[in-house]
C-alpha cells in the first residue's frame, strides 16, 4: 500500500482544487499517489455527504490515484487533538509516503489552516517509535515523511516554489468538476456559494496561468514549505 505521495485535505475537493494538476503529473511519471479526506464536507451548503462521497470517488478515478480514504472527522470543528492526530498517524504509517501535500497554512475556511497544523504535527508524531498504532490488528512501524508541502487555496499566498502543470490543467479541472453539486452550474437551484460562481471556476485557469507567467511556464501550481529546501544541483529548475 505504499504511496510516494499522500495528499491530505480537510474536505473532499480540497486536494483536487489545490494540487490536482500536480497529482496528475506525478501519476503520469509513474508515482503512486493517495488521498486522505479528513471530513465528509457535511456542512457544505450544496449537496450532501452522500453526494460528496460519490463525487470524491469519481474525482479520484479521473486523477488515477492509488487509494482514497475518508477519516470522517467533524467538518467545521477540526481540532489538533490527540485523537485526530493518531487517526492521521495511522494513515501515514499505512501508506508511508515520502512527501505529504497538505492544506494551506492560511486560508478563508478555518478548517484549512487547522488541517495544515494537524497534519504537520501528525507527520512528526508518526516518526516516534514509542507511539503505538495498529492496522488490522498489526502493530505499525514508525514512519516520518521527508517533506510536507502546503498547496495554495482561496488566498493568494506567495508560493515558495511552483510545479509546472502545463499539459495537465484540463485533467485537473475535469476532476474538480466531478464535484457536480459544488461548483458553477447555471441550471442549479441550490444557493450560490463563493466556490459555485463562474468566476471561481475560471480562476482555476487564470491563477494557474498567472503562476506560470511568473515562473516561465504555461501553467503552474504553488506550494509553501515548512523548512528550507536544499537542491543537489540546478538540474530540473526551469529558468526563463
Amino acid at each position: 500500500m505504499k504511496c510516494d505521495f499522500l495528499a491530505i485535505g480537510a474536505h473532499p475537493d480540497d486536494v483536487e482544487l489545490g494540487c490536482g494538476g500536480t497529482i496528475v503529473k506525478l501519476i503520469s511519471e509513474g508515482k503512486k499517489v493517495g488521498i486522505i479526506d479528513l471530513t465528509e464536507g457535511e456542512l457544505g451548503t450544496r449537496g450532501t455527504r452522500e453526494t460528496r462521497a460519490e463525487e470524491a470517488k469519481n474525482a479520484g478515478e479521473i486523477l488515477g490515484i492509488t487509494a482514497r480514504e475518508n477519516l470522517k472527522l467533524k467538518d467545521g470543528f477540526l481540532t489538533n487533538s490527540e485523537d485526530y492526530q493518531l487517526k492521521i498517524v495511522e494513515k501515514i504509517r499505512k501508506y508511508r509516503p515520502e512527501i505529504v501535500l497538505a492544506n494551506a497554512v492560511d486560508d478563508r475556511h478555518p478548517d484549512h489552516a487547522k488541517a495544515a497544523k494537524l497534519v504537520s504535527d501528525a507527520c512528526f508524531l508518526s516518526g516516534l517509535r514509542k507511539i503505538e498504532t495498529f492496522d488490522d490488528g498489526m502493530l505499525q512501524d514508525a514512519w516520518r515523511p521527508k517533506q510536507i508541502f502546503h498547496y495554495i487555496q482561496w488566498k493568494n499566498v506567495v508560493p515558495d516554489f511552483v510545479i509546472d502543470i502545463s499539459g495537465f490543467l484540463d485533467k485537473k479541472i475535469e476532476a474538480c468538476l466531478a464535484y457536480k453539486t459544488q461548483f458553477y452550474n447555471p441550471d442549479s437551484n441550490e444557493p450560490v456559494t463563493p466556490i459555485a460562481t463562474k468566476d471561481f471556476l475560471e480562476s482555476l485557469t487564470y491563477r494557474a496561468q498567472d503562476l506560470g507567467r511568473l515562473s516561465g511556464v504555461e501553467y503552474a501550481e504553488g506550494f509553501t514549505t515548512e523548512k528550507l529546501l536544499a537542491f543537489k544541483n540546478f538540474e530540473g529548475i526551469i529558468c526563463d
